[in-house]
């Protein structure tokens, strides 16, 4: 996983992974979430593979867009 660098110092995201079709987001209380094109939809993985490498923003787009939307529960 690769640590969020998290600009704006207020996101719950820790770290991410991009997959081919997917991402995989952890969050600062350690939950682990994969998100898929399958599950959340291939524009909003694209959205939030491009918020995670900005370091801004996923938390949020997360929260408004694919909260329930995981493939799966890691952690």
């Amino acid at each position: 996983m690769q640590r969020y660098i998290d600009i704006g110092g207020d996101s719950g995201v820790a770290a991410y992974e991009v997959g081919p079709d997917s991402i995989t987001v952890q969050f600062k209380d350690v939950a682990t979430y994969l998100y898929t094109n399958a599950s959340a939809g291939s524009a909003n993985i694209q959205t939030m593979k491009s918020l995670a490498t900005s370091g801004d923003g996923l938390n949020a787009f997360i929260t408004r867009n694919v909260k329930k939307a995981y493939a799966s529960k890691l952690r």
